[in-house]
């Protein structure tokens, strides 16, 4: 569930190192403080179940009763750790924000209490809602309804006040070969469905997917007013735009590659060989005038955009655009149109029941305010002492991957010289920002949900634009401080691990080393792998992407990598389904880095070294535990389905195994002999770090 912020892994006096090199060098870390040995703290052995062998299936056996007492409640698609931390965090938040909402109203006006409260409790007021009906939603539909030309299309979405213009994106990112300054990107999108493959293939499942579509979208145009017979044709006309933007997408296994999807222009160029999308004047809108390069990611997707602008009917870009507008808002609209929206939600992911409310307005208020709510967030349940404590482990693997680094036999001396500098450049952010994001120029009110979600969306806009030409933000952060996840970020160099994961199972102060080496350290160490993984390995210690690697190392890691992708590739989640072994490259990558990482660091403890038992396991035991307790989880068939043709991550059973199966380690911790599930051959396994 780690995610890569790729917007996602001699003597040592003759390589010149210093920073962690140097502490390689001088020796082990200080010692942590031993971890009194504490009896049912950390590992919960009610899960384990006896039944499996350890040896045949690490999973089932850290997590199979669990797994028969928890099946995946009615409002949810899957259910596991990161669900059950996920909830004892919304308790917090919830109740934070449930305060909020009470004093929103004699708060200071203005404030960060006064626009979360009023946030959530419009969210919250449902009554409302039904009450307004479309009346904030008629003016822009109006002004989609009056677009009589192509003209005025190119004016609508070159608006910094539209949303959900679809066709394409541009915004403000930094510049990959140049991470010191922002430019202006171009990407594909426009497709209702997120995934081109829905489209394009013709198995049953996608079939299902594609009619549930038509069905929901032929239902909010019917909402909106169209006869039955003119909603159904409406969204005919959708669906065969979106289906030609999706036979010019690339699929995602091409949209990891960060080389081909960079590819730099003069405006002028880009200009000329799109000029239906009318280039300057949408970057005059946007205030981008002063633009002389754009990057685009992918050139044919954008070819097929300006072909289509010009030949498809303007009645049926004006249903495109009304069908953004409508379906992007949904949350803050009568409840019929959500109804719709989870009709087809149960198609992709098979849920029996929506979320309830507070939920789904908690998940929004966190993702208009994030860092607002943040602030009020951290100071109930992330304390000085937390960060501090994170910090030291973060650096306590940064020492053991420098030492992996360095014992690698394939890698040659120059490339390893840049690894550790890459290495020790890793910035680390841990629980919240050092400073926060400013909302003072938004505007929240009481009276109107839809209404505060165009004020958020046009600030966050706005707040992306103003970027360009501006000093690189080092202090921004892509996740808030309660979401349950972490990244990597490759133009920043940067590793982030907000306060909403730094909590138990993955992180537990009450618990012994291993089990924290095990959770929170695999993640950590998981992160820093994606510096190193197929894509992140592409950027050098200051974010920009180079090839820093000498051909021989090149070839080498490309080997071992492809060793992992046909492992992955025989896995099988359900019956005929195999995970995509190329799409999650980099993330198995960075579990089996992430892990062999940790394992190395927590060698240093005390623990490790005193190999005391606990409930009857040695420590080793306790840390691959650990591991496999923090990815129990059970999933939906439609999920997993979903799961493998959209997600960069392996399902939680192969998260788990497949590191273990490339252990030695892991091997010795519990016994198992060749020719059992687990132990790979010598020649088919997988080590880099």
């Amino acid at each position: 569930m780690f995610s890569t912020a790729i917007v996602r892994r001699l003597s040592l006096a003759a390589l010149g190192l210093s920073g962690v090199a140097a502490a390689v060098a001088a020796g082990p870390p200080a010692k942590s403080k031993p971890v009194p040995p504490q009896q049912g703290i950390g590992i919960n052995l009610a899960n384990i179940d006896n039944s499996v062998q350890p040896c045949d299936d690490f999973f089932h056996y850290a997590n199979g009763n669990w797994l028969k007492n928890n099946p995946v409640p009615a409002a949810e698609s899957r259910w596991g750790s990161f669900n059950e931390l996920g909830d004892r965090n919304q308790a917090i938040e919830k109740r934070i924000l449930m305060k909020a909402a009470a004093g929103a109203r004699t708060a200071k006006p203005g404030s960060n209490e006064q626009k979360v409260g009023d946030f959530y409790a419009a969210a919250m007021d449902s009554a409302a809602i039904e009450a307004a009906g479309l009346k904030y939603l008629q003016p822009r539909l109006t002004q989609i309804a009056g677009l009589k030309s192509l003209a005025a299309i190119q004016q609508y979405m070159a608006s910094p006040k539209s949303i959900s213009t679809g066709w394409y994106g541009m915004g403000v990112g930094q510049d990959s070969k140049n991470s010191s300054v922002y430019a202006v990107q171009l990407r594909q999108g426009g497709l209702g469905l997120g995934d081109r493959d829905y489209y394009l293939k013709d198995d049953a499942r996608s079939k299902a997917v594609r009619a549930g579509y038509k069905t929901y979208m032929t239902s909010i145009f019917q909402l909106l007013g169209d006869a039955p017979a003119l909603a159904a044709t409406n969204a005919e006309a959708v669906i065969g735009l979106e289906t030609k933007l999706a036979q010019a997408s690339r699929g995602r296994v091409d949209l990891r590659d960060r080389i081909k999807n960079y590819n730099k222009v003069p405006v002028a160029q880009a200009v000329k060989d799109y000029p239906n999308l009318n280039l300057p004047l949408r970057l005059k809108d946007a205030g981008l005038s002063g633009a002389q390069d754009v990057i685009i990611g992918q050139p044919e997707f954008l070819a097929a955009v300006n072909t289509l602008l010009a030949s498809t009917p303007i009645a049926d870009q004006q249903q495109y655009l009304r069908w953004n507008l409508v379906s992007d808002v949904t949350p803050a609209l009568p409840k019929a149109y959500g109804d719709a929206a989870f009709r087809f939600q149960q198609v992709l992911t098979g849920a029996k029941q929506q979320q309830p409310r507070w939920k789904r307005s908690l998940r929004a208020t966190d993702g208009a305010l994030g860092e607002a709510f943040g602030q009020l967030y951290v100071d109930e349940a992330f304390s000085p002492a937390a960060k501090a404590r994170a910090k030291q482990m973060v650096e306590n693997l940064r020492v053991a991957y420098a030492e992996r680094i360095m014992a690698t036999d394939w890698m040659s001396a120059d490339t390893k010289k840049e690894a550790i500098q890459k290495l020790n450049g890793f910035a680390v952010k841990i629980g919240y920002p050092d400073k926060w994001k400013d909302y003072s120029k938004l505007k929240i009110v009481r009276e109107s949900a839809l209404q505060n979600l165009f004020a958020t969306s046009e600030w966050r806009r706005q707040d992306n634009l103003g970027k360009f030409g501006k000093p690189i933000d080092r202090m921004e952060w892509g996740m808030t401080p309660p979401t349950v996840n972490a990244y990597y970020n490759s133009s920043l160099n940067e590793i982030v691990f907000p306060a909403g994961i730094l909590q138990p199972p993955f992180y537990d102060p009450k618990a012994d080393d291993a089990v924290n080496y095990g959770g929170v350290g695999a993640v950590i160490g998981h992160e820093m792998t994606h510096g190193f993984d197929d894509q992140g390995r592409r950027s050098d210690a200051k974010g920009n992407l180079r090839d820093w690697w000498t051909k021989e190392d090149n070839e080498k890691f490309t080997a071992k990598a492809d060793m992992v992708g046909k492992q992955y590739d025989a896995f099988m989640p359900i019956d005929s389904v195999h995970v995509n072994g190329k799409l999650t490259m980099g993330e198995n990558l960075a579990d089996i880095g992430g892990l062999t990482i940790a394992h190395q660091a927590f060698q240093k403890t005390q623990q490790a070294k005193g190999g005391q038992k606990i409930d009857g396991f040695t420590p080793e035991q306790r840390f691959f535990l650990g591991w496999a307790q923090i990815w129990r989880a059970n999933s939906r068939p439609e999920y997993v389905r979903q799961q493998v043709q959209t997600d960069p991550h392996s399902p939680e059973q192969f998260r788990t195994n497949g590191p273990l199966s490339n252990m030695p380690e892991f091997y010795e911790a519990f016994g198992c002999k060749d020719g059992t599930k687990m132990v790979r051959a010598t020649a088919d396994r997988s080590r880099i770090w």
